[in-house]
């Protein structure tokens, strides 16, 4: 079962097998995190209240605020009447280039870019993981997948929420996040596998949402040359990793899968086949 704070019991009228009938269900917790950096509120995000260090560890990673969460000095969490105030200081550098490059953005949990303030900021550049030699096989994209979907206690309670995680070959995964919002699941799981000491380049992101082009560009900068999703991607996605040299798998559906780019590093049955005739 879910922690008890993050969602509350409902009641509603189901209907099933024709008839309606009075019932209830329990539904996610959605409040309003502001993240406020020396004082100062630069974003507030609509967000399911759990996992809030890594949330604003992995938010001001992939935001570029940070580079590393040693420039992170403190974080702190007052709970207010409306909603929560993560306050985060930086070490001074940081501040100084924070003040410098500030934006306030207002983020509902269906927009990962609101309150941008140029297309420039809209299409930044993506960093590049072509570096990575990690190579993925048929059957491990198959259970990234698989294993998100057991590690996901608030979804199944409420079936309203996102998955985020990171799968290592060999060990599974090794970090999962959840959230109302897909950016914010995403953001989180960069915090805890940043602060856990995983190496981005060692391991595939997993998302149980749609890829856009911003879920691209924040694996790119969690060092990921793996996105797997359940759900399709856009066109600018697809693009974009494509120029990250980043690997891009969606429609995850059971053993089927849809490969869009980056294909050359998931082994498949035929290659194996050749390799092994190849070696007699």
């Amino acid at each position: 079962m879910p922690d008890p704070a993050l969602c509350v019991e409902v009641p509603d009228v189901t209907r099933r097998g024709g008839r309606l009938s009075a019932g209830k269900r329990l539904v996610p917790e959605e409040t309003p995190v502001a993240f406020s950096y020396a004082g100062s509120t630069h974003a507030v995000m609509m967000a399911t209240p759990a996992d809030l260090e890594d949330f604003a560890t992995g938010f001001s990673l992939t935001e570029g605020i940070i580079g590393d969460p040693s420039q992170i000095e403190t974080i702190g969490i007052v709970t207010e009447e409306k909603g929560i105030d993560v306050q985060i200081r930086l070490v001074e550098p940081q501040n100084d280039a924070l003040v410098a490059r500030r934006r306030h953005m207002a983020g509902p949990v269906g927009c990962g870019l609101c309150g941008i303030e140029s297309i420039e900021q809209a299409v930044r550049p993506t960093p590049s993981v072509r570096a990575s030699s990690l190579t993925l096989s048929e059957e491990e994209v198959i259970e990234a997948v698989r294993l998100l979907d057991g590690q996901q206690p608030l979804h199944h309670a409420t079936r309203a929420v996102h998955g985020a995680g990171f799968y290592v070959p060999g060990r599974g995964l090794v970090a999962v996040r959840e959230d109302v919002g897909r950016h914010n699941a995403l953001d989180k799981l960069a915090g805890a596998a940043c602060r856990a000491g995983h190496e981005g380049a060692a391991g595939a992101v997993v998302v149980t949402s749609r890829v856009s082009v911003e879920m691209v560009q924040k694996t790119a900068v969690i060092g990921s040359p793996f996105i797997i999703a359940i759900s399709a991607p856009t066109a600018l996605a697809i693009r974009t990793a494509e120029t990250a040299g980043m690997t891009l798998i969606a429609l995850v559906r059971g053993d089927e899968f849809e490969i869009f780019t980056g294909a050359e590093r998931v082994s498949t049955k035929a290659r194996r086949t050749e390799n092994i005739q190849e070696q007699v």
